[in-house]
């Protein structure tokens, strides 16, 4: 489906798949700096452990955004289980700003 270049609205946000959801936020994410989305989305992730032992604060010295691309990176193609809906709610919210 192609998005015009407008704000899409929900309903084409929501007739991609997650996993195109997250390329388009984390692509938008990248090209704003925003490692504070990439945060907040690793903390809701199943084995989210590996993201809380990093110090998250976006003003801080450590996390990167190149860090947080690694480590949904290792996360990939796990299942989302229960956290999907959140995660695509997160995305489709993201993309609509």
């Amino acid at each position: 489906m192609l998005l015009t270049m407008s704000s899409p609205t929900f309903a084409e946000l929501d007739a991609l798949s997650t996993e195109e959801l997250r390329e388009r936020a984390f692509a938008r994410a990248r090209e704003n700096h925003d490692v504070k989305f990439y945060w907040s989305v690793l903390r809701h992730l199943p084995d989210a452990d590996e993201a809380a032992a990093l110090d998250g604060a976006p003003n801080s010295i450590g996390p990167t955004i190149d860090e947080a691309v690694a480590l949904w990176r290792e996360l990939e193609g796990r299942d989302l289980g229960e956290q999907e809906p959140l995660l695509r709610a997160a995305f489709i919210d993201y993309l609509s700003k």
